[in-house]
């Protein structure tokens, strides 16, 4: 017998109890989050308020006349259902996490792309931010090459 009660195992971001729609609105106000950059505060907030799910879906009911007068949101019932359930939230912070990775791999492969590209830069460019060419990113900037695990285990040790 537990002294907490329901599950206390992490969801499964990628194979989730929830309906199609809400994963949906979940996955999309992760992205925004993200590309915004409120990836962190978003996290505190949501980990600070985590036991308040409920009672956050209850005031978007409260305030559901309010704001669809004014705005005229298709998503908001569907996130204000999502939020009823306890593990919403969870799957939210992971679908962030995922998304704030993803986006910090491709800075640093931005970074150092771009770092390679000044190296062949005259100095008055480097140094004086004059005359500076055009930089074109390659595509393998946004989208990574695969590791390939089978490939690594497939190559023997080496003696």
């Amino acid at each position: 017998m537990s002294f907490f009660r329901g599950n206390l195992e992490l969801p499964d971001p990628d194979h989730n109890s929830l309906p199609e729609e809400e994963n949906a609105v979940l996955d999309k106000l992760a992205r925004k989050v993200v590309g915004r950059g409120m990836s962190v505060p978003a996290i505190l907030f949501l980990e600070s308020t985590k036991p308040l799910n409920f009672i956050a879906s209850q005031v978007l009911v409260f305030f559901e006349p309010i704001v669809q007068s004014i705005f005229s949101f298709k998503d908001y019932d569907t996130f204000r259902c999502a939020l009823e359930k306890r593990e919403s939230i969870e799957i939210l912070l992971l679908k962030i996490e995922k998304y704030d990775a993803t986006e910090l791999s491709r800075e640093k492969r931005m970074k150092k792309f771009l770092k390679e590209e000044k190296k062949k830069w005259k100095w008055y460019q480097r140094w004086l931010g004059i005359f500076t060419p055009k930089v074109v990113l390659p595509d393998d900037i946004d989208n990574p090459p695969k590791n390939d695990k089978q490939s690594d285990q497939s190559e023997p040790p080496p003696a």
